[in-house]
């Protein structure tokens, strides 16, 4: 099964390196792909998690859009931009 998430503050690569090695640390998450241009995240897994993936992507900076997005969301989407330009 694969969903596609659109969320806030994506703005590079190293953004969606820190996604990737998010997400994949869920269980029963099997690929995890990240469109930085429309800032769509998708997540194929065997089982419906998607509030699984959905607070975790929070958790980076990165929530779905529509939701809230904090003054400390923003901030950590950008410690989580420059971590993963860091390990990518």
């Amino acid at each position: 099964m694969t969903t596609d998430i659109q969320i806030e503050n994506l703005k590079c690569g190293g953004c969606a390196a820190t996604i990737k090695k998010g997400l994949l640390t869920l269980e029963n998450i099997n690929e995890v792909t990240v469109d930085v241009e429309k800032s769509i995240v998708s997540v194929t897994s065997d089982k419906d998690n998607l509030e699984a993936v959905k607070e975790k992507l929070s958790k980076l900076g990165y929530p779905e859009v529509g939701d809230k997005n904090t003054v400390l969301h923003k901030a950590k989407s950008f410690v989580s931009c420059a971590v993963g330009r860091i390990d990518s």
